[in-house]
């Protein structure tokens, strides 16, 4: 009898538990999905105005919506392609939502991922090391710079009150200039037309994934650095949601006040906020160097620290919502060069198609804090 009563006795709480998870599921449920309702909604908007504008140009809206699927998932040598163009804007992208769970809004991922990419070359140049000590020594010379890059204007921010906002768009034009004069006038290359320096040591460079997936072609560039993406996504939301170190970043963009009464230093909080989102935006710039030039290139970045804000943005500031949003902004860069070849749609009027899909994304924001108020 007593066996049979605990038996019952765990059926009910069995039930109780089933009957508490689906009640505390169904406002999880319902908060993510209208939090992703307004980014869908973006979303739509920007491939039916793709679609309306190659109508107005007499083209077939179909071909379009054609080329994006073949283009990045036809065949895995495709869909390569497209997780190697979404490679730095992982990175990127965590770097701006680290800033900005603290409230802070670092608009210089460009310009630290170039003076990461710099130290990472010539790391990668002047120590002819092993793979397994090289490898680590560029790795981490790169964050260092883009940590030492980003916690300048970190501490103006903390120390006098200046706008991290102008702060890191002037950081962004002295990095280019910067790097210019380098590789120009100190590090250049001899007898060579585009401004860049020479390889870096074999031991410092990735692997591509070729060599470890059989279906991937050699000729695809898609390297160890995507693995290292990934790493970071997990270890990012490890750090913000389970650490005190992200519960005080995140108490401080929300309560900046309340923070200080429960014993946050918010400037301290500021400056070594500001250091790491320079550190993750200088896995960009070490992983084009170490994976895919094998040089430093003057101008080789595409943009990657501002469509970072748009990654970020769209991911809703989620380490994993970023992947994604990164994956799909990859197969953008993608199609547009496609299209540009297919259908005969200048590239830039596609990116000019991507900025409007800013703009409304910025534009909803507003939906989904009302919502969610």
């Amino acid at each position: 009898m007593s066996n049979f009563s605990r038996k019952i006795e765990s059926i009910l709480n069995i039930r109780k538990v089933s009957i508490s998870l689906f009640r505390d599921g169904i406002p999880q449920i319902k908060r993510l999905f209208v939090n992703c309702v307004p980014t869908l909604l973006a979303l739509a908007g920007f491939f039916l105005l793709c679609g309306f504008v190659l109508y107005v140009r007499g083209q077939n809206p179909l071909e379009f919506y054609s080329i994006t699927f073949v283009s990045g998932f036809a065949s895995f040598d495709e869909f390569g392609y497209v997780l190697f163009n979404a490679t730095p804007l992982v990175f990127t992208g965590l770097a701006v939502a680290i800033g900005y769970k603290s409230g802070l809004f670092n608009i210089g991922c460009e310009g630290q991922l170039y003076i990461a990419a710099f130290t990472a070359a010539w790391i990668g140049i002047h120590l002819n090391l092993p793979a397994f000590l090289l490898v680590p020594f560029c790795i981490g010379g790169a964050m260092v710079a883009g940590a030492g890059w980003g916690a300048i204007p970190g501490f103006l921010k903390a120390r006098y009150g200046a706008h991290e906002v102008i702060n890191t768009i002037m950081m962004n034009f002295i990095a280019f200039a910067l790097m210019n004069y380098l590789v120009t006038s100190v590090y250049q290359e001899p007898n060579q037309m585009i401004p860049h320096t020479r390889q870096i040591y074999e031991a410092a460079r990735f692997p591509r994934l070729a060599s470890l997936l059989p279906g991937l072609p050699q000729s695809n560039p898609l390297n160890v650095s995507f693995l290292l993406a990934c790493g970071c996504v997990v270890l990012c939301y490890i750090f913000l949601t389970y650490t005190r170190w992200g519960y005080e970043l995140r108490l401080v963009g929300n309560a900046r006040d309340a923070a200080s009464y429960g014993g946050i230093n918010p400037d301290v909080v500021t400056i070594w906020v500001m250091a790491l989102s320079g550190a993750v935006a200088g896995l960009a710039g070490a992983a084009d160097v170490m994976g895919y030039r094998y040089r430093f290139l003057d101008n080789f970045s595409s943009g990657w620290g501002f469509t970072g804000i748009a990654v970020a943005l769209l991911g809703r500031n989620n380490p994993f919502g970023i992947f994604a949003a990164a994956i799909l902004f990859g197969l953008l860069n993608k199609v547009a060069l496609d299209i540009e070849i297919l259908l005969e749609v200048r590239r830039g009027l596609f990116l000019a198609g991507q900025g409007m899909l800013i703009i409304w994304l910025v534009s909803m924001e507003r939906i989904s804090r009302n919502s969610g108020s």
